[in-house]
């Protein structure tokens, strides 16, 4: 599973789509706010499951209380989660940003995704030494969280490699 593991975040961290970390990669002069995708049903009918915007007081409450325990990672949450730390100018955020809303409804119930809007909160970017964007935080229920960046070259390939850590990573199940 580790070499699984190790497969999917280097494709993560050496795909050529991730943004540094400011807007050297923002192709969009506009400024304009990054239009919000619906994310789609699941396959039960019931409501859409939606991605979880947190604030750093959030955070510190769902997740991690990183002020309480600086030195001891104790994950704060009833199931695993994959968290989201992106910006709303970043071109390959705006590709993981509708997969990740499609798995909140295809996992609903098994794990949450949260997103965290690196531009409002700074100071949690800095916490996790966020760089680059997209990065993702990979807490399991048991054990230290997983950080990768960036994405796959598609978003089939980005999808298979988010749906691989999800499987094996967080929920721990064996092929």
């Amino acid at each position: 599973m580790k070499n699984i593991l190790l497969v999917l975040f280097s494709t993560a961290l050496l795909s050529s789509m991730a943004c540094t970390n400011g807007k050297a990669g923002n192709d969009d002069k506009s400024n304009k706010k990054t239009e919000t995708k619906q994310p789609a049903e699941n396959k039960s009918g019931d409501e859409a499951v939606k991605a979880i915007h947190l604030t750093k007081a959030q955070f510190l409450e769902k997740v991690w209380d990183y002020e309480k325990n600086p030195d001891k990672w104790v994950y704060k949450g009833d199931k695993p989660c994959i968290i989201d730390f992106y910006a709303d100018w970043c071109r390959p955020c705006k590709i993981a940003g509708p997969i990740l809303e499609e798995l909140a409804g295809e996992y609903k119930g098994q794990i949450y995704v949260y997103k965290i809007n690196t531009e409002q909160e700074r100071e949690l970017a800095g916490a996790f030494g966020i760089q680059s964007i997209p990065a993702f935080l990979h807490c399991p229920m048991v054990g230290q969280p997983q950080m990768s960046a960036g994405i796959a070259q598609t978003p089939e390939e980005t999808k298979k490699m988010f749906k691989g850590i999800i499987d094996e990573f967080l929920l721990d199940k064996k092929k």
